[in-house]
């Protein structure tokens, strides 16, 4: 691994070997408290953040390295100066580099002229942390991610989903997307899989389910005056106790934050038993430090 921009060309043992390595991390972070000393990390960020931002902010300090939080909306990036040349400069100075951004290719202009690896913390297209982050914490309350059915509900043409796809694909993941036909996953996404099915029935999708995941409706860049238009698209797609119920009674809920209640999903659901949420929350940081000792080719000399 060079860099992390998209799961679309990781192979399952770069992803189990992730997964091994986060979860040794979790278990011993004592034993990676200094792998990271006298490293720095930019964080180039476009769109605001909470997870994303304090996960690798800490993870580095854990670490033992250093993060510069950089706000891309009041640089010259892109503007004053090329982002390619941006990402030259940086390579003289830092050690990695992350980027939470509205346009995909831009990340692909930061990582195609850097010389130090670059990690996609977002863009409008893929989110591959979040989805190495949820695999985590599914095995941890499923065991092996090969043969599980997934069930994501909502916005079928949006980052997480695009990466949840390829994840699947990638480790024999069965999911099924239930979503408006307008807001399907992109054709190049989806690909012939046979594990991997659209439909626009959230019932069928949910049934005999080990995962229902959902994810907002309100992406950052959505206006204001779209809210109750796309409420509206989505009301069939919400997450309910009734939805749980199709799904195996040992089912786990997950959405990846931040989250309306009433919207997405009920209270009752994102409150209840079988929610997951703030663990996924939580194994951001623990897989973010595995993505980035890995990149830097670090985590197999601890």
């Amino acid at each position: 691994m060079k860099h992390l921009i998209t799961l679309k060309d990781m192979t399952k043992q770069e992803i189990e070997e992730l997964l091994d390595l986060a979860r040794e991390i979790k278990k011993c972070p004592e034993s990676y408290a200094d792998c990271l000393k006298n490293k720095t990390m930019l964080m180039f960020f476009e769109k605001p953040s909470l997870r994303t931002r304090v996960s690798f902010e800490v993870g580095m300090t854990q670490l033992g390295g250093h993060a510069i939080y950089y706000d891309v909306r009041s640089s010259p990036i892109g503007k004053g100066e090329t982002i390619e040349d941006t990402a030259k400069t940086i390579s003289r100075y830092c050690d990695i580099i992350i980027a939470r951004l509205f346009c995909h290719e831009t990340i692909e202009k930061i990582a195609g002229n850097s010389s130090i690896p670059v990690i996609n913390a977002l863009t409008d297209f893929s989110h591959p942390c979040q989805i190495l982050s949820d695999f985590l914490t599914i095995t941890e309350k499923r065991g092996a991610l090969k043969g599980l059915k997934i069930a994501f509900l909502g916005d079928g043409n949006n980052n997480v989903t695009h990466s949840l796809i390829h994840g699947c694909k990638i480790t024999g993941i069965n999911l099924t997307v239930a979503c408006p036909e307008e807001c399907m996953p992109q054709k190049q996404v989806i690909g012939t899989d046979a594990k991997i099915r659209i439909t626009q029935d959230a019932a069928e999708a949910a049934k005999d389910a080990d995962v229902i995941y959902t994810d907002s409706w309100m992406s950052y860049h959505v206006p204001k005056e779209q809210e109750e238009e796309r409420i509206k698209m989505f009301r069939p797609y919400q997450v309910t106790n009734d939805i749980m119920d199709l799904a195996k009674p040992d089912a786990i809920f997950m959405n990846c934050l931040p989250a309306r209640r009433g919207c997405e999903q009920t209270a009752e659901v994102i409150e209840g038993p079988k929610s997951v949420v703030f663990d996924q929350a939580e194994n951001r940081l623990h897989m973010q430090k595995a993505i980035v000792l890995k990149l830097l080719n670090i985590g197999n000399k601890v």
